[in-house]
């Protein structure tokens, strides 16, 4: 499951990636995040603090560079665009607060076909008004319970990711 939300965050944020990440990994899978401070940081210390797996995939091409809970750091040394691999690495995307490079991973995740989960994050709509297939929720259990959801028959989205 990936988590994307800003490398600064209000400690409210931190709370509710924290209880996401811890809830992501009590649900059996690891957490894929861009591996440095803030809600990456938070999220990483609720799943670490349940035995949960986390994987940074960091934009420096050294490792050493991430939050101390990660399981794996994966340096890439490919700045701003690892922000592609972290949507990519995650059955679904849960966003969380967040600044542009938030709401670029959201469009990346968005173009992918990935489910996107948004929490106290960002709206997204087309040029034309059209609300753009962006799940929002209230609590860390919705965000989780609403990525691993599976759309129903007939909806037009096929779920990849």
């Amino acid at each position: 499951m990936s988590l994307v939300g800003g490398s600064e965050c209000t400690p409210e944020e931190a709370g509710l990636a924290e209880e996401t990440g811890r809830r992501v990994a009590q649900a059996g899978f690891a957490l894929v995040c861009g591996g440095r401070g803030g809600v990456m940081e938070a999220a990483c210390r609720g799943a670490w603090q349940v035995g949960g797996v986390t994987i940074g995939i960091l934009p420096g091409a050294s490792g050493g560079e991430g939050n101390g809970y990660l399981t794996i750091e994966l340096p890439t040394g490919l700045g701003e665009a690892r922000n592609v691999l972290v949507v990519r690495a995650g059955e679904a995307v849960i966003a969380i607060g967040g600044g542009l490079g938030t709401l670029a991973e959201i469009a990346h995740a968005l173009r992918l076909g990935k489910r996107v989960v948004a929490l106290a994050s960002w709206q997204a709509t087309s040029p034309d008004g059209a609300s753009l297939p962006v799940l929002r929720v209230a609590t860390p259990a919705e965000a989780v319970a609403a990525a691993l959801a599976r759309p129903s028959m007939g909806s037009g989205k096929d779920g990849a990711g």
